[in-house]
């Protein structure tokens, strides 16, 4: 597990420093030398950093724009800059939209591993040579990816299983990038007020949580079992099973299933199945995720959705899940009704229940802008009505206003856009609309449940009750830090640090001035005095101290014209 404080303890430390220069060194050659000198990070990393600058320099390439260098940045940092440039390609909320197409065309271009260091993988994990576990384990990967690749294998009962290993020292490698990462994130922040806004440090966080998840293959096995019970009473879904014996933290080992990508219509109609039931069971299949069970599959792209004989749904890759509270969901469902309603203030209010942020928005100007987005996308007939791409549009609204969006709960808006391209594909008359209405009166009817009117009203006597026995020690509490002089106010001044920064700038160039200017004066008395030894008749001590001076004035007005201006 990647721990965020540790990141950041270790962050300062440079234990690193060889993959540090490997990072600054790409940045230069693609023409981010600017944004390193605004990052100050010669402050911290010193060693070879003004030798990299000035043997880079030379291959910017000025040319392309700036979203198209990041890519190339990305992918020749490697695997973990990879993984983060694709989980920003979906989030139009994190980043400006200008970077996502680029983004977007990041791929895992990993060569598969040796057999030799898998082998030596599955057998540290397992404890057993990997022939007591297989029959049959065959030595080229049917895919490979940057944190693991998955081997087609079959168990000694016969049974055919498809084996996820994950690469040697791969968590090694995650962490040192991560550690960096985190810095460098730091100073954005710091530094960069153009950056700052977009909260790298959260994204950076939020990254870590993700791939804390992929790197653990328990987790995903765990998700995969937590499917199955969902649907064990579905005979049209089906989860793959998971074989514990031969599965581990670095090791899952789950059942291997052939079927027809659910996007090969061709193949799908060659074979006698039946698009429309098929297309019918996997969108109930998603929504009954999201809404039902709270538990939803968060990357259900057309390759991780197999058909399978009898039209039945099988869903493959369990290492992006996400879940949704119960109050998240009827919030996400009342949005989904405002805006079929057409009810704009409604739905404006919704969004910032639904969302964050660091200034408060324009509350007025939002709402006209929902208005405005729900003229042009909601007044047709219900069947003409995309879902998928009106909380598309939804999102590029929530991020001009910066506002940020749980990430389950924007997943779960990308999602439904997925899988309504899928159920088009299947049956071009597919109405989403339609198949949501169900859910959105089921939650809605629920909120009314005696059940459900029981719990509420327990749970707000319950958090009264709290209230009425916290408030007076509370009270007490205040006053005894009052009367003892150790109540603190903490005030926070936000926007300062830039012209704080300046201002320390200007002090320490006036400061540097000064003595720069004192040691003229002194070598000019030295040299007058004739003070020894002398030098051609002429005070060694005074010539000295004139280089000197001469020295850190260069230096200073080099200082100067690196950051911008005199």
């Amino acid at each position: 597990m990647f721990s965020i404080k540790k990141i950041g303890i270790l962050g300062r430390t440079y234990r690193h420093l060889n993959r540090y220069r490997q990072i600054l060194t790409i940045l230069f050659k693609y023409g981010f030398g600017d944004l390193i000198e605004r990052l100050n990070i010669d402050q911290y990393v010193e060693v070879g950093l003004q030798m990299i600058l000035n043997k880079k320099r030379s291959l910017k390439v000025e040319k392309l724009k700036g979203a198209e260098r990041i890519r190339m940045v990305i992918e020749e940092l490697g695997p973990t800059y990879i993984k983060l440039g694709q989980a920003l390609s979906t989030r139009s909320d994190l980043i400006p939209p200008e970077f996502l197409p680029y983004l977007y065309l990041l791929q895992d271009r990993v060569r598969p591993c040796p057999f030799e260091e898998i082998r030596e993988i599955l057998e540290s994990e397992l404890k057993h040579p990997i022939e007591h576990l297989f029959d049959f384990f065959d030595k080229n990967p049917i895919a490979s990816a940057s944190i693991g690749q998955v081997h087609k294998a079959q168990l000694k009962n016969g049974e055919p299983v498809a084996v996820k290993v994950q690469r040697p020292g791969i968590k090694d490698t995650i962490e040192v990038d991560l550690e960096i990462m985190f810095h460098l994130a730091t100073l954005m922040e710091r530094h960069i007020d153009e950056m700052a806004i977009y909260r790298p440090v959260m994204i950076v966080e939020e990254f870590t949580r993700m791939l804390e998840k992929e790197t653990d293959y328990s987790v995903e096995a765990a998700s995969m079992e937590r499917f199955a019970r969902q649907f064990r009473s579905d005979p049209f879904i089906y989860i793959p099973k998971v074989f514990h014996g031969t599965s581990s933290e670095r090791v899952l080992t789950m059942e291997f299933i052939k079927g027809i990508k659910i996007s090969e219509v061709s193949r799908i109609d060659a074979a006698g199945l039946d698009r429309k039931l098929i297309n019918s069971r996997g969108a109930g299949c998603f929504l009954r995720q999201v809404f039902e069970y709270g538990f939803f599959h968060a990357d259900p792209h057309p390759g991780n959705i197999r058909v399978l004989p009898d039209n039945v749904i099988c869903l493959l890759d369990f290492g992006m899940v996400g879940s949704v509270d119960r109050n998240t969901r009827e919030d996400f469902v009342d949005l989904l009704e405002a805006m079929v309603h057409r009810n704009e203030l409604k739905a404006a209010q919704i969004v910032l229940r639904l969302t964050s942020w660091e200034e408060e928005p324009d509350i007025r100007l939002l709402q006209r802008e929902v208005a405005d987005f729900m003229g042009r996308h909601l007044y047709k007939p219900l069947k003409d009505i995309k879902i998928g791409k009106v909380l598309q549009d939804l999102l590029d609204l929530v991020s001009r206003h910066r506002l940020r969006i749980p990430p389950d709960i924007f997943f779960v808006m990308k999602a439904f856009g997925t899988i309504e391209g899928i159920s088009l594909l299947l049956d071009p008359d597919f109405d989403m609309v339609t198949e949501v209405a169900p859910f959105i009166e089921k939650i809605k009817l629920a909120r009314f449940s005696p059940g459900r009117l029981k719990d509420d009203a327990l749970g707000v006597l319950s958090e009264m009750l709290q209230f009425i026995r916290q408030f007076p020690k509370d009270t007490l509490e205040i006053t005894r830090l009052i009367r003892q002089q150790k109540l603190v106010v903490k005030v926070e001044h936000r926007g300062l640090d830039p012209m704080i920064r300046t201002y320390e700038q200007i002090s320490s160039r006036i400061a540097f001035s000064v003595i720069i200017a004192a040691l003229i004066i002194g070598s000019a008395l030295i040299v007058v005095s004739e003070i020894p030894p002398l030098l051609f008749g002429v005070s060694l001590i005074g010539i000295v101290l004139f280089i000197v001076a001469a020295v850190m004035g260069l230096w200073l007005l080099s200082a100067i014209l690196r950051r911008g201006g005199l």
